[in-house]
């Protein structure tokens, strides 16, 4: 007997304490801290549970947890949402949990941070870490279009101002920023300052998805998976970016990864632009907000910089950037864990859980993850009413 296809939908979402530095806490506590704190917040119990989505431990917690039977995602980031949702829908499970967590990873704390430098031949001796490849493609935009280091400052300052505002933020309260107090930090990788970059943290976190109609009868009001798509040029830290690296296709470049992708979403979503109301965009460096912004259509070519000059970025502006704080002021604790603090936000945001932070109204939030200089972007959208 066929199964009926229900949409999936996240029913709920938790954070473990984010700190730049846990000692008490190692990955698999935090990891158990966010499973409890999931299911509290959802109001479901662990034996509802029959998928799971935690990366590389995945099995191990599967196990542990007693879980089996059990679908099991092998997805990262915000993929594992999508892979989670499409899961529920063609019948594999009913009942999904997404987490992850990093502690004691990054010790070595004079260097950057491991997941931003694997051990490669064409890494080790030639120092191509995350924000000299981002660096890459930001100053080609420079030349091209004109874009100035405050427009950059200006994103830089918007979300760390976000992150001020947010008590839940490593960074809460390190604020007001100005673009010029981003310029007269030091210098990293040219074009970006030090508070121009993401920081490094340790936390948690993790997301319930299920089936619409499991979702009726919960905690929180369901937040519906509308569509999602995934951009890719090749492997991460291996070969420098280049802005017009292109592949089968020579009218879609690097520099313009993920506009494929949120094409397809909203495709799958039925929606336009317009009708997104919160953009909880991966925020690694400054610069990578106005180019996603260009890449999904928000603005034109070389618009992106003054468009967030102009204030559109802002909690109160016409396309609200990365809430929270991000990866800026927020939190960045290691790599799946701070792609997925996008979907929390923008779930938070839909819920009208954010406070001070929250965006009016907001019905319909982009949540995207992607790194490497921008080789990859991964985006989902997700909407308020389930229909």
């Amino acid at each position: 007997m066929s199964r009926h296809r229900e949409p999936a939908v996240i029913a709920g979402v938790y954070n473990t304490i984010q700190a730049r530095r846990l000692p008490e806490e190692t990955s698999r506590t935090l990891t158990l801290d966010a499973v409890t704190g999931v299911l509290a917040d959802a109001g479901v119990p662990l034996d509802a549970v029959d998928g799971l989505s935690a990366g590389a431990d995945g099995a191990a917690l599967l196990y542990d947890l007693g879980l089996g039977p059990c679908w099991q995602g092998s997805q990262f980031g915000i993929s594992m949402v999508l892979e989670a949702a499409a899961a529920i829908e063609a019948g594999q499970a009913d009942t999904v949990l997404v987490v992850a967590a990093e502690a004691g990873i990054y010790t070595e704390r004079a260097a950057t941070a491991p997941w931003t430098r694997p051990e490669n031949e064409f890494v080790v001796p030639w120092g191509l870490f995350t924000a000299a490849e981002f660096a890459l493609v930001a100053r080609r935009h420079m030349i091209t279009y004109g874009t100035t280091p405050e427009q950059l400052a200006t994103v830089a300052a918007t979300i760390r101002n976000n992150g001020h505002a947010n008590p839940a933020a490593v960074y809460a309260g390190r604020g007001p920023f100005t673009a010029a107090d981003v310029l007269a930090s030091r210098m990293v990788a040219d074009p970006f300052h030090l508070l121009d970059c993401s920081m490094t943290s340790e936390g948690g976190c993790a997301l319930l998805l299920t089936t619409a109609r499991r979702a009726a009868d919960l905690r929180h009001p369901p937040v519906q998976v509308l569509g999602g798509g995934a951009d890719h040029f090749g492997p991460s830290y291996r070969f420098p970016p280049a802005w017009d690296h292109a592949g089968r296709s020579g009218d879609l470049v690097n520099g313009q990864v993920g506009g494929r992708a949120f094409e397809l979403a909203l495709d799958a979503s039925g929606l336009c632009r317009d009708d997104v109301d919160v953009l909880e965009l991966y925020d690694p460096f400054s610069f990578e907000i106005i180019r996603q912004l260009e890449a999904f259509g928000f603005c034109g070519p070389g618009e992106g910089g003054p468009f967030a000059e102009d204030g559109h970025i802002a909690i109160g502006g016409s396309h609200p950037v990365t809430t929270d704080g991000g990866t800026l002021s927020f939190s960045h604790a290691g790599a799946a864990p701070q792609m997925l603090q996008r979907v929390i936000r923008g779930v938070e945001q839909l819920r009208g859980t954010c406070g001070p932070l929250q965006v009016a109204d907001a019905q319909v939030a982009l949540c995207s993850g992607g790194g490497a200089g921008a080789l990859f972007t991964v985006v989902a959208l997700l909407g308020r009413d389930v229909h």
